[in-house]
């Protein structure tokens, strides 16, 4: 590497590091929040909610805000903005002020991973590239280590505040970093901003969330449920048929038509939405109804990580050879297994026993499945498009998750005690084993050329004969 293309990596893996940490910090502060501003279950589904909302109708069109303004003007831009709603975040007076700031930070958050790897891939060609990303997604991946960890501690020791502070100086370094680079931005012609797209997509999302955590406390009957709603799906239909006639569609559904690009993402859809409902019940429950500490709370899920973490290339080398269609079968399943295990929870709370052995099982059922996931649904698409493939998928399973906190309440009847975990447990093992059929229905193991050559150069049967 180029001192300038290491400055650049630097760059990228800081920028990106910023809105991992936040993600992977919040599970484990609710609690601490509750305590100090209160609020409830709702308030807390809605402090993930909010983040999770604009960062998922937003991270589409991000890469046309790259285009236009410019990758390094928008990352600055991410940056700011983003330090600026985490100081609003720790020094919120209320849960209404939190959740608000939350909400910018999901834009900033939409901002800046786009734009990040945008700066990656056009300042590397090659094995160069391929390495680059690699080393940004490792370096990433310590965030999901890191996060909980440093959020425990500070709910802990100090305040829950400053899990969230911790963030200003990552950003401050960037910023100076991207001072040090000099790199004059390059803007592409003919790239429009689809803003009407991007406005009734995130309508269509929030109404429908809004309806999902409220109905709870106001009732599915109430018009101040059914009126948001029924507005949230139209404007969310008005989004698709936006995208169906608009010139540069933030969603083309064109790769919708590509089967293993459309399966993969409805087992996306389900294996995401099931990792965000157990990483959210488990993490609550863990402090508020068996009494661990956040510190402790957050090192309870740290082994389905560290498997990730040593496990996932070479699983990808294996789907690589065999094919995605097995790992994404198998997979989920076992997952699905491991989240069973943990109903196991029970009172008197035992980690070793009740714990433990179904995070082993879920951390190899998930460590399984990624790789291959994302490997099924990249592959199946051209590499001309493969930025806005990967961009869809990583909109598909942030919505996932977004959906599945707002219905959070039904899922564990209202409170999450023992009874509510267990019902969250058997509900993510439902989804997993759900997103397993589908990829053993839906799925296709690509046709590797020398089998293709192969295929073609047999004699057909008519031909034996003759």
């Amino acid at each position: 590497m180029t001192k300038e293309q290491r400055l650049v990596l630097a760059i990228a893996i800081l920028a990106s590091l910023v809105s991992f940490l936040d993600g992977t910090i919040v599970n484990v502060v609710l609690p601490a929040i509750r305590r100090e501003l209160g609020g409830g279950l709702e308030a807390q589904q809605w402090i993930v909610d909010a983040y999770l909302i604009t960062l998922g109708s937003l991270i589409l069109v991000a890469g046309s805000v790259s285009d236009v303004y410019g990758r390094i003007t928008v990352i600055r831009v991410g940056l700011v903005a983003f330090g600026v709603a985490s100081l609003a975040i720790a020094l919120s007076p209320n849960v209404e002020f939190l959740i608000a700031a939350r909400a910018v930070q999901g834009i900033a958050g939409a901002l800046l991973v786009p734009s990040s790897l945008a700066l990656i891939t056009s300042n590397f060609r090659g094995p160069a590239q391929a390495k680059a990303i690699g080393t940004w997604t490792g370096m990433t991946t310590i965030a999901m280590i890191a996060g909980p960890v440093i959020g425990g501690l500070f709910a802990d020791n100090l305040s829950w505040r400053y899990a969230f502070v911790i963030n200003v100086l990552p950003i401050a370094v960037t910023l100076v970093l991207l001072k040090l680079l000099g790199q004059k931005d390059v803007r592409e012609e003919g790239v429009s901003i689809d803003y009407l797209g991007a406005v009734l997509c995130g309508l269509g999302l929030g109404g429908v969330v809004f309806a999902l955590i409220e109905q709870s406390t106001l009732g599915w009957g109430s018009p101040a449920i059914y009126l948001p709603l029924a507005g949230g799906i139209l404007a969310f239909a008005g989004f698709l048929v936006r995208q169906r006639v608009h010139r540069n569609p933030m969603l083309p559904l064109s790769l919708f038509r590509v089967r293993n690009f459309w399966t993969g993402n409805v087992a996306t859809a389900l294996i995401y939405g099931a990792l965000s409902l157990n990483g959210f019940a488990l993490g609550v429950y863990l402090q508020q109804g068996a009494g661990l500490k956040a510190t402790w709370a957050a090192l309870a899920s740290i082994p389905v990580t560290f498997m990730m973490i040593l496990f996932s290339s070479r699983v990808g080398a294996l789907s690589g050879r065999f094919g995605p269609r097995l790992f994404m079968t198998i997979g989920p399943i076992i997952a699905g297994l491991g989240a069973l295990l943990m109903l196991l929870i029970n009172h008197p709370f035992n980690y070793w026993w009740q714990v433990l052995p179904g995070i082993l099982v879920f951390g190899l059922g998930v460590t399984l499945t990624v790789s291959p996931l994302t490997s099924a649904i990249l592959g199946s698409i051209e590499t001309s498009r493969s930025g806005i493939a990967s961009a869809v998928n990583n909109a598909v399973s942030r919505v996932a998750g977004l959906i599945v906190i707002a219905m959070l309440a039904v899922i564990v009847g209202g409170s999450l005690d023992l009874n509510g975990v267990h019902r969250a447990m058997i509900a993510s093992a439902a989804l997993l084993i759900l997103g397993g059929i589908v990829s053993f229905l839906g799925i296709r193991n690509p046709v590797h050329e020398k089998d293709a050559a192969a295929t073609a150069t047999a004699p057909s049967a008519g031909a034996a004969e003759q």
